[in-house]
């Protein structure tokens, strides 16, 4: 008979599999039941039994409690105990770094959101933008830890980081030099009068001292005579719940709902005004966009069922999840979603995350590829999540919250140059330098933001300067990007030495005198549009 040179290889395969088939049903005999506890503890023993080298169980023990809660929902995470403190930190500290909130997913680092006023918002880092390398060093798919961003991205205040970020669709990179500074956690970014009677807070995210930051603010504008009130949420992500339902009680009379909360093991918890707030009287115009999340929505969405005031600007983010720490033995801790939280209306706006986590994430590029943000009738609400206000006026749960008043996102002044530009720091350089020459004689010509946003101009010897500085630093002058960008660069320039002379203040006091959403809200309140919404008494 001819030899057959396969047959060992068949015969060994075989016995293979059938060694392995033996083995599975030995396993499913003596386990004798599907309880998965049992089973996890049964993976754990085979491979301290067996595994062919010496087994990490509590790195095996992290990635497992990691790889369950991805399973449940984009928002419950796991923060092993040596991380616990920092990611409070954003919330009730500070700290050295670039100051960005981020996600791990995929194992890639994705930007939550740039925190408010911090390094890397200076140099142009977007909430959605995936951070590829750090120092020509790749890190993503290389499986890096919360520990490893915390180690390569915090650090001395003074010192550089360049990153590379992967942002939408693009398919080059985006280069960024940040340089890293102290993170203050201030929860009121900007507070001024915006016109003689219309005051203008703007809220960065809600933490432990957002409602005494808050009240300082309107105690001051009251003083300049305030009657109605511009909030600015834009940008939110959210924060403490009790921070929100104490932000509202401020806008509500005593007894109004606030929200509700309610989940599977969680009884119906409901929250509402219960004290005297400081503007429960006056109209308010409260400004939202596609970055304003969580608690920001709480906010909005009692203000907007209740008809206190009007939302202006784009769609909100649509998390409408609320978590709760449980602290492990080993001083690690779980945020696990464990109720869903319902505006006055009733209505839930926590959008859809069944797609996974990385579509969830991904839904502002969706957003801006399918015109929802230059157009309102791109907004997809379902019908049958259609809830009204106190006084009628249709509103809808499932996405976030719609605006009554659309402001499209304005991106006429954009170019390829302007992003090289933010890419390389070259903004707060430049206002950097500028202003170890000329600060003492702006303080002396300019003794507040009116007189600087009225009477200081950013002449062509000023740009000329600037884009000259810029192509020392390797970015060559294009004359199609310069005449896209140059009012956006000025405004730019313009607004970050305001913030030298007069703080955040100053920043947005300038920066808000060219934006939409912000003189829409000034147009409302001083008009009659505001009662023809059906808002006020």
């Amino acid at each position: 008979m001819k030899f057959n040179y396969k047959m060992p290889l068949i015969i060994a395969a075989v016995m293979i599999v059938g060694m392995v088939a033996g083995f599975k049903l030995k396993s499913s005999f003596e386990n004798g039941g599907t309880d998965p506890r049992k089973k996890f503890e049964e993976v754990m023993r085979y491979i301290n039994r067996a595994y062919v080298d010496m087994p990490d169980n509590d790195k095996l023990s992290e990635a497992a409690i990691e790889a369950m809660l991805k399973e449940l929902d984009p928002h419950s995470t796991y923060i092993p105990a040596k991380e616990v403190q920092q990611s409070n930190e954003e919330l009730d500290g500070n700290f050295e770094g670039i100051g960005v909130e981020f996600n791990l997913l995929n194992d890639t680092i994705i930007v939550v959101s740039p925190i408010s006023g911090g390094p890397s918002e200076q140099v142009g880092i977007h909430a959605g933008d995936k951070i590829i390398k750090i120092e020509s060093k790749t890190v993503a798919g290389v499986h890096f830890t919360n520990e490893d961003v915390f180690k390569n991205l915090r650090g001395e205040k003074g010192t550089k980081v360049h990153v590379s970020i992967k942002r939408g669709t693009t398919k080059n990179l985006l280069e960024f030099t940040i340089k890293r500074d102290k993170i203050p956690i201030y929860s009121v970014d900007a507070s001024f009068m915006a016109t003689p009677e219309i005051g203008y807070v703007k809220i960065n995210r809600f933490g432990a001292t957002t409602l005494r930051e808050f009240s300082d603010a309107m105690t001051s504008l009251k003083k300049e005579g305030m009657k109605s009130l511009i909030l600015d949420l834009r940008g939110n992500p959210g924060g403490y719940l009790k921070a929100a339902i104490d932000m509202a009680d401020e806008f509500l009379p005593d007894n109004q709902l606030i929200v509700y909360t309610k989940g599977r093991s969680r009884s119906k918890d409901i929250y509402k005004a219960d004290t005297k707030g400081d503007f429960e009287k006056g109209k308010i115009a409260v400004m939202m966009d596609d970055g304003s999340a969580s608690a920001s929505e709480i906010l909005g969405g009692a203000i907007q069922d209740h008809d206190r005031g009007v939302i202006i600007g784009t769609r909100s983010f649509g998390k409408g999840l609320v978590q709760e720490p449980f602290v492990l033995s080993d001083g690690s801790v779980i945020r696990l979603t464990v109720a869903r939280y319902y505006t006055p209306s009733g209505r839930c706006i926590q959008r859809p995350y069944d797609k996974g986590a990385e579509d969830y994430y991904g839904e502002v590029n969706n957003r801006l590829k399918h015109g929802e943000l230059f157009n309102k009738d791109s907004i997809k609400n379902n019908d049958s999540l259609k809830f009204k206000t106190d006084k009628g006026r249709i509103v809808y749960g499932g996405g976030g919250i719609s605006p009554d008043i659309f402001v499209p996102v304005d991106t006429s002044e954009y170019s390829p140059y302007l992003q090289k530009i933010y890419g390389k720091g070259i903004f707060s350089e430049f206002v950097i330098e500028y202003m170890d020459a000329h600060r003492e004689s702006l303080k002396q010509k300019y003794t507040d933001v009116k007189s600087y946003a009225k009477n200081f101009v950013i002449d062509e010897t000023i740009f000329n300067n600037f884009t000259a500085f810029a192509e020392t630093k390797g970015i060559k002058k294009e004359a199609s990007g310069i005449a896209t960008s140059s009012i956006h660069i000025k405004r730019e320039m313009k607004a970050l030495i305001a913030r030298q002379l007069y703080k955040n203040d100053g920043f947005w006091y300038i920066l808000n005198q060219s934006n939409a959403s912000y003189k829409k809200a000034i147009e409302t309140l001083q008009s009659d549009n505001y009662t023809k919404l059906g808002l006020g008494e």
